[in-house]
């Protein structure tokens, strides 16, 4: 996946098919994994920090901001609540100090959290904690803070290590395609036929994320040797393609 670390690494996604979104199904395309995971509010990830975690220790779950965001912000759409309004101009801050680090190295980004986000987090937190006293937690209002409320640990990941995005935006990003794109295949014909798909899906994401042609990343004859040395030499961002085939931005 693309990162905003500046890490030396070129960015890579990759997409899995599952029958379902019953999180066994992430439990087990994880497994062997341990550290942190980047996620939104589905409950279907909770198992993965669990102490009975299966494949390996529990992961801590990072959580998203933007999902955190969206929640006041439909709130503030509907009924034009100050409170709401409030909440979302500390976010806004925080945003703000975050693009002030995007592309840094991880201890920069961490510095910054540390010293410019981390004071403001806490500050959000008194502000939380206030308003869900005086509000409802059946309101529409009270609803939306209790989200947030519920995933504050997870909110907090983000300034403890700078490889940790604050949202999973990223991911969104570079999942809509295949999402605007799934009515037209809803019907694999078969779970082999959505492996397929998603492997598909993998190289073209792939190519996008570091300016190759998909198509011409495809017609080359490196992707189809039967045996390659390795397969990091087949990813689009190794085969050295030539300026022709790459994407102009």
């Amino acid at each position: 996946m693309a990162n905003g670390w500046g890490g030396g690494d070129p960015p890579a996604v990759v997409f899995t098919y599952a029958p379902g979104r019953h999180g066994h199904h992430a439990m087990d395309i994880l497994t062997g994994f341990e550290g942190i995971l980047q996620v939104d509010g589905y409950t279907g990830y909770d198992a993965l920090a669990e102490p009975k975690r299966v494949g390996g220790a529990p992961l801590t779950l990072a959580y998203c901001w933007a999902h955190s965001r969206r929640k006041l912000h439909d709130i503030y759409q509907k009924d034009g609540s100050e409170i709401a309004a409030v909440g979302l101009r500390r976010i806004a801050q925080l945003y703000k100090i975050e693009a002030t680090v995007r592309g840094r190295s991880p201890e920069e980004r961490l510095a910054a959290r540390q010293a410019q986000s981390a004071p403001l987090i806490a500050d959000f937190r008194l502000w939380l904690t206030h308003q869900r006293s005086r509000i409802s937690a059946k309101s529409r209002l009270g609803e939306k803070l209790g989200y947030i409320h519920r995933h504050w640990d997870g909110l907090q990941i983000f300034l403890t290590d700078g490889r940790v995005e604050m949202d999973t935006n990223p991911v969104e990003n570079t999942i809509r395609p295949i999402t605007l794109n799934r009515k037209n295949v809803l019907f694999a014909g078969h779970d082999e036929g959505g492996r397929t798909w998603a492997r598909m899906a993998s190289l073209i994401e792939t190519c996008k994320l570091n300016a190759v042609d998909p198509y011409a990343y495809m017609r080359n004859p490196d992707c189809h040797r039967r045996r390659p040395p390795r397969v990091a030499h087949r990813r689009p961002h190794a085969l050295g393609f030539p300026e022709a085939v790459k994407l102009k931005a």
